[in-house]
């Protein structure tokens, strides 16, 4: 019990100097938040090494605990993955800073001047797992819009998050900003991110990134404020009037790119008039990647050697070479289908039809909707944002990438002159 109490006195500590650390952030200048991003590019290029040496232990106790091909690659740094991180952040210093940007403003007849400005959100928490790149991500966006940010990077990640945690910290205390911005509670496990999720004196909002699982999890159990970045079960409608040159590539981009990401195509509907002449061109491609295709008796009909799809396929997010592929009957039926499966992450039409593009993009609840186009766009570096703190699902407070200006909220400044309300 003393242990307990004694772990929670700590983790309080620790948020509260998240807290007071976020004032700082909150009025520091432009050039001062810029030159701490520059200092985080240049050291996680000098400390690549001991990035990588550390990341190797988490992989190997990935591997010894069975984790799956997806989730390695998304722990996975490399020489390569390092430098572009480094390079990211560099994007990031050349953003605008939304911070006191004025969204609204008037003056009154009276001559009472009234503005709307942003303003950071204070300490942000971030709950994700095997996705080291998400911890400089997050934290050099909360950087740039003055918050502080608490973070847990699970248990597969801690070795590398604890040496990238350093060089943010080293570089905010290198230009005279409060290393303490930038916080973690890995060392205490889920009960710290339990702690996290409970902890309403300190923190402002709560991020979490991941499984559906953790989403649900977060979403469930947490008193802070949260804001949900869904799983992706991500699909592409196929209709009837689709270029099959179009379809072949669109579709192998969009699985098999980077297969481990959550804009990556996870169903592939088929309109039933398009089926025998887009799949097998379709189908022949993405094997020829290593696409395993789990097919619904219409398409086995085609390719018998598919794997038969379970229920339960059509809503998982497979994050591997697996697809789940069927036909449909109408335009009608793959909205049906969307629209009970879909996590509203990112949906894609492939189509020569004006009209069945308006309609999809129009009835398709999703923070993302796409014509001819490769669901692996939806991405804030895509988006022009830099690097982003996830994809927002949800509808409140921000929807779809969350680059800078989803990281603030909004106060109203009042001028008067001695002003009374009549």
């Amino acid at each position: 019990m003393l242990q307990t109490e004694l772990d929670t006195a700590v983790l309080d500590e620790r948020l509260a100097a998240a807290k007071e650390a976020s004032y700082r952030l909150a009025r520091a200048t432009t050039a001062e938040k810029n030159a701490a991003l520059e200092q985080v590019s240049t050291l996680l290029r000098a400390a690549a090494a001991d990035i990588i040496a550390a990341n190797a232990l988490d992989l190997q106790a990935g591997r010894d605990a069975g984790l799956a091909t997806g989730l390695l690659d998304r722990l996975a740094l490399d020489e390569r993955r390092v430098e572009a991180l480094a390079d990211a952040v560099l994007e990031v210093i050349g953003l605008s800073d939304p911070v006191g940007e004025t969204v609204s403003g008037r003056s009154l007849p009276n001559g009472v001047r009234i503005d709307q400005v942003r303003v950071p959100l204070g300490v942000i928490g971030a709950i994700y797992e095997a996705r080291p790149n998400v911890t400089i991500d997050i934290a050099v966006l909360a950087i740039k819009s003055g918050n502080a940010a608490v973070l847990r990077g699970g248990t597969a990640a801690e070795q590398t998050n604890r040496v990238l945690v350093e060089v943010l910290r080293d570089a905010l205390e290198a230009v005279g900003l409060p290393g303490a911005a930038v916080q973690t509670v890995d060392d205490f496990g889920r009960a710290g991110a339990r702690h996290l999720m409970q902890a309403r004196d300190y923190v402002d909002v709560l991020i979490p990134r991941g499984s559906a699982a953790l989403i649900r999890a977060v979403v469930e159990e947490a008193r802070v404020p949260v804001i949900e970045t869904g799983a992706g079960v991500v699909h592409m409608f196929l209709d009837e009037s689709a270029r099959e040159d179009w379809a072949v590539e669109l579709v192998h981009n969009a699985k098999v790119q980077r297969p481990s990401v959550c804009n990556a195509l996870e169903t592939l509907l088929v309109h039933r008039d398009a089926a025998q002449r887009l799949l097998p061109a379709v189908l022949d491609r993405l094997e020829a990647s290593g696409v395993t295709v789990h097919a619904d008796e219409r398409v086995r009909a085609l390719r018998p050697e598919a794997a038969p799809i379970t229920d339960d396929e059509w809503a998982t997010e497979h994050m591997s070479l697996d697809l789940s592929v069927g036909i449909v009957d109408s335009l009608d039926d793959a909205l049906a289908h969307i629209r009970r499966y879909s996590t509203k992450h990112t949906e894609s039409i492939v189509t020569n039809d004006l009209a069945n593009a308006e309609r999809f993009l129009n009835e398709v609840d999703a923070a993302a909707v796409m014509v001819n186009a490769s669901t692996r766009f939806t991405d804030g570096a895509e988006f022009g944002f830099g690097a982003e703190v996830g994809i927002s699902t949800q509808k409140l407070h921000a929807r779809g990438p969350m680059g800078l200006p989803e990281l603030t909220s909004t106060k109203w400044i009042v001028r008067g002159a001695g002003h009374v309300r009549a």
